[in-house]
């Protein structure tokens, strides 16, 4: 069940000399309930506008945005207000107020929503517990690390027990540690609170480490959607290179001294293979001995983990007569298989 429909989505800025500028154009994009995903783009994508559109801050020009059942873009005055309080936002920089302690920084929305001092302080002490800061919430922002005021702005996104996470850029600030730090409490905040989490970013490794599926925006326009492992699976796409990119292989022009086929050498071709498997299924095994028993040899080839799944991809070198046979067998056993341009 999705969480967040949009459905043919685009936003059309006016310019002063009587155009315009398309900053989306038909978006269609579905997030599942509960999930974790996320939007990747160079800039000028179109992710700015998107977010915009997301917490209802712009209306589309055309098209549907629906966030848990409610359509943003047909509410005005305190059902908008209402549904905007079911998107929580954390941005790239926390955006504390300085002067208050991340206690009442966290429950600052909460203050203005009119919440009872005593129900503030309650879930205040909820949300620290929550993001791993007990025992700080009279600390004042400059007290804190850069990584702990991140968690603050988490927190604070959290107060109104919003049906959504929406996160800007949210570990571009941080060295490694505290961006590792930060999406493990991203996936413990998805699996405690059940919120659905959208990241804005243009690292993949922030993809690979906690996304569950991926949108690829170019020029306001989604060039490639699905879960990671549907993105991974055919090697040519963007997203595919991008996450899981082909081995590197040093090409040579001879047959090895024990009569394997090297790569480039005569009457080879170099196939590019990619598997998907989850744990406790051995698929990179079948494939492994797959290849071997129809004399192929493995040239080069990575492993990696791509949140539950296992992302293979192999650089075979086969005998040329033989690779369309390879070919057509490998792909008989869902895996895909291409020769590579060379």
């Amino acid at each position: 069940m999705h969480m967040i429909d949009l459905t043919g989505v685009s936003k059309v800025y006016p310019v002063k000399n009587g155009g315009t500028v398309v900053a989306l154009d038909g978006v269609n994009l579905h997030v599942d309930r509960g999930s974790i995903h996320g939007i990747v783009g160079r800039s000028g994508a179109g992710k700015s506008t998107l977010i915009r559109c997301l917490t209802a801050l712009e209306k589309p020009t055309e098209g549907h945005i629906v966030v848990d059942g409610l359509d943003l873009a047909t509410l005005t005055g305190s059902a908008l207000r209402a549904a905007r309080r079911r998107i929580g936002m954390v941005f790239q920089a926390a955006n504390l107020l300085d002067a208050r302690t991340a206690a009442d920084n966290i429950g600052y929305p909460l203050k203005l929503a009119g919440v009872p001092a005593a129900k503030r302080r309650e879930r205040v002490e909820e949300l620290l517990s929550l993001v791993g800061l007990e025992g700080r919430g009279d600390s004042y922002p400059s007290q804190l690390s850069g990584g702990q005021r991140q968690r603050v702005g988490i927190a604070r996104a959290l107060a109104d027990n919003p049906a959504v996470l929406l996160c800007d850029e949210p570990t571009s600030a941080l060295d490694t540690e505290s961006t590792a730090q930060i999406l493990s409490l991203l996936r413990h905040v998805r699996d405690v609170a059940g919120v659905t989490v959208v990241i804005i970013t243009h690292e993949m490794a922030v993809v690979r480490e906690i996304c569950d599926s991926v949108t690829l925006l170019g020029h306001g326009q989604v060039l490639q959607t699905g879960t990671l492992e549907e993105v991974v699976a055919d090697p040519s796409t963007p997203l595919a290179r991008e996450l899981v990119p082909m081995p590197v292989v040093d090409l040579v022009s001879t047959e090895s001294a024990e009569g394997r086929f090297e790569p480039n050498a005569v009457g080879t071709v170099l196939l590019d293979v990619v598997f998907t498997s989850h744990p406790g299924v051995p698929t990179g095994a079948t494939v492994l001995r797959l290849a071997s028993s129809m004399g192929a040899d493995v040239t080069a080839g990575t492993f990696e983990s791509l949140g539950s799944v296992q992302v293979g991809r192999l650089a075979l070198t086969v005998p040329a007569y033989h690779a369309d046979k390879i070919i057509e067998q490998l792909r008989k056993n869902n895996v895909h298989a291409e020769v590579r341009d060379q």
